[in-house]
């Protein structure tokens, strides 16, 4: 495995496939099984198949909507309205509580189908408020909707960049549509480019974590990936998924019909070596179609009776604890079942220092504390409970708004036995106690890590003493 980049310290390395990743990069792509290597193993994904059009034409690719026998992306089995995408969502969310991430991937560009995306992307943070959000883009349209993205919750987008050289780009790409022109040739791969770095670069600025692919093509950008790969982690990206050409004539894709050869394995894991002392490689991607559903390497969407299981799914704050326990136990490794062990958490901006007031909160990370220490378990929408600036009731608003945040916002959090914040109301400090829920804001403004451990050992020595006492 590559060493870590000077500008990261020993004890920010990892030894798995986060390798090089800091602290608070590692704990994002926990539990998204298309960024870590051993997250795949215990969770699932799910694609929603929303996004048909696309602006730029990969001589790769050939988008089919209603295709069930063909296993790659750009392939779907039906094109869903935002609305049928996110009940198809609730469906498997409750008969799959490993599912950690909802993604839209295509069958086109999440960012050519702007209206589309960014309303499953809304409804989702409703009705799923614990699933992890990300898309995957050409990064065309990038640069004009940075904030939506960061807005909407998205956390993770994957870009897909095939070349910095626009004369490579040339012989990859057929053409690109954006601002109502149509561009091909070196000119095409030069707006590309560009957009491609701004996008990126902003999104990374603001914590985004984002993942590059590239498609290897034998004779056009082989010997030029390592370049790629250089070039993007100066960009800000966290990680570079190197994948083979998929080439087949039956798929109907211009290089599958010209007999461009695909790479064999020797050559992915020749160039994925080449590319490693600059980027992390992900070498877990199994170019899933955009409507897959399950773990990395399954796909489940074809075999589950989603029509039979939209209509019994009901969203709430029972399915979302579910999903938290079931993915505490998996992270412990059991040790979440301990009758000591519990859930709390923490409003943070940044991920790493507890300086987020709860009022202002408008997500919260869940961590499980047990015998096997503290670990983030996943992170949760919710309600805002402070609408205005200077108080917590915005101009406009009828005064019982607040108690019904307050509300959605216990039930959300109904299986926590803490909240910690940098600071917590008298109102909503009176209603966790009334709940159950121990407010906490004694470390404010500290290490996450360091606070929980302290609280979770004090809480450990009185569950003992209460255990000795009850033995005498």
């Amino acid at each position: 495995m590559a060493p870590c980049p000077s500008s990261q310290t020993a004890r920010s390395c990892r030894t798995d496939n986060s390798a090089q990743f800091t602290a608070l990069q590692a704990s994002k792509v926990a539990h998204h099984p298309c960024y870590s290597s051993s997250a795949h193993h215990q969770y699932a994904r799910m694609h929603l198949a929303v996004a048909p059009a696309c602006n730029l034409q990969c001589n790769y690719c050939n988008r089919k909507y209603d295709c069930s026998n063909e296993s790659r992306p750009g392939v779907v089995s039906q094109v869903l309205t935002p609305e049928q995408a996110v009940a198809r969502a609730v469906a498997v969310a409750s008969v799959m509580p490993q599912l950690s991430v909802v993604g839209i991937a295509g069958p086109g560009d999440p960012l050519a189908n702007i209206g589309r995306t960014f309303s499953t992307l809304a409804l989702l943070r409703e009705q799923l408020p614990d699933v992890k959000q990300c898309l995957s883009t050409n990064g065309l349209m990038l640069p004009s909707v940075t904030d939506r993205i960061i807005d909407s919750g998205v956390d993770h987008v994957t870009v897909t960049v095939n070349a910095i050289d626009p004369d490579i780009s040339a012989q990859i790409y057929a053409w690109l549509w954006v601002d109502g022109e149509r561009y091909s040739g070196r000119e095409a791969g030069e707006i590309l480019l560009a957009r491609q770095e701004e996008g990126v670069r902003k999104l990374t600025e603001k914590g985004i974590l984002v993942k590059i692919n590239s498609v290897l093509i034998p004779g056009i950008n082989d010997r030029h990936l390592a370049r790629v790969s250089e070039a993007v982690r100066g960009w800000g990206a966290l990680l570079h998924n190197v994948m083979p050409l998929i080439a087949r004539p039956e798929h109907g894709t211009v290089f599958g019909l010209n007999g461009q050869p695909e790479p064999d394995s020797a050559m992915v894991d020749a160039v994925r070596a080449e590319c490693s002392p600059m980027m992390p490689q992900m070498a877990h991607c199994k170019q899933c179609r955009a409507d897959a559903i399950g773990m990395l390497g399954e796909d489940r969407s074809q075999s589950l009776p989603l029509a039979e299981m939209e209509k019994q799914a009901r969203p709430g704050p029972d399915q979302v604890h579910k999903r938290a326990a079931i993915q505490a136990r998996i992270a412990t490794r059991g040790a979440s079942d301990d009758p000591l062990a519990c859930l709390v958490a923490v409003t943070t901006s940044r991920g790493d220092v507890i300086d987020c007031h709860f009022g202002h909160a408008q997500r919260v990370q869940i961590y499980s504390l047990s015998d096997a220490g503290v670990v983030l378990v996943n992170e949760r929408f919710m309600p805002q409970y402070c609408k205005g600036p200077d108080s917590c009731e915005a101009e406009g608003e009828s005064t019982q708004a607040p108690e019904v945040r307050m509300a959605a916002i216990l039930a959300l959090l109904g299986d926590v036995k803490a909240v910690f914040s940098a600071r917590i109301g008298y109102g909503p400090w009176v209603k966790l106690e009334q709940q159950g829920i121990q407010p906490c804001i004694e470390g404010a403004w500290q290490n996450v890590t360091d606070v929980l451990s302290r609280w979770w050992e004090a809480r450990r020595q009185a569950g003992n003493l209460l255990d000795e006492q009850g033995a005498a």
